[in-house]
């Protein structure tokens, strides 16, 4: 919970920092690079994943779990699969857009099964729901860099095995 109290800081702080309104980012023309990135993490869409990752992120984008926990597109390419086969109905939905300069917050949502075992321990058969943070800095038409805070704890024990 700690995380998210520190991630809607972060939020808000991005959120009220404001921007000259020149700086600020067209919603439309936002989303349209974000929904190939969000369309990447949908277990639906496992065979193009790394090619939709691509296609919304800058070749230098790095994705953070924390201040220095971060990894880069290559790696996130390389273990994408692994995940979304591990959750085979993974489904990751934006539920909210806020623009502040070339930062973007989203609001989000994932559901899913596990097949068998989840953060290495035995799963119950039942589905989770989790919500996510992220903040992308965008530059140019590209994500730029990510901070992400998700609620995987809080996803383990709706499906934990007892």
């Amino acid at each position: 919970m700690n995380k998210f109290l520190a991630a809607s800081a972060v939020v808000s702080t991005i959120a009220l920092a404001g921007s000259p309104a020149s700086a600020q980012m067209n919603e439309e023309a936002v989303r349209a690079n974000l929904v190939p990135f969000y369309k990447a993490l949908n277990a639906a869409n496992i065979h193009e994943a790394p090619e939709l990752i691509k296609q919304s992120t800058a070749p230098g984008w790095v994705t953070c779990r924390g201040n220095d926990l971060c990894n880069t597109r290559d790696e996130v390419m390389a273990v994408i699969g692994q995940r979304l086969r591990g959750i085979p109905d993974l489904k990751w939905e934006i539920k909210e857009v806020l623009i502040s300069g070339n930062h973007v917050i989203v609001r989000g949502e994932a559901t899913g099964t596990p097949a068998g075992e989840m953060m290495g321990a035995p799963t119950n058969g039942k589905s989770f729901k989790l919500m996510s943070l992220d903040v992308h800095t965008i530059e140019g038409d590209k994500i730029a860099r990510t901070y992400h805070v998700e609620d995987w704890q809080g996803a383990f024990r709706q499906v934990a095995q007892k």
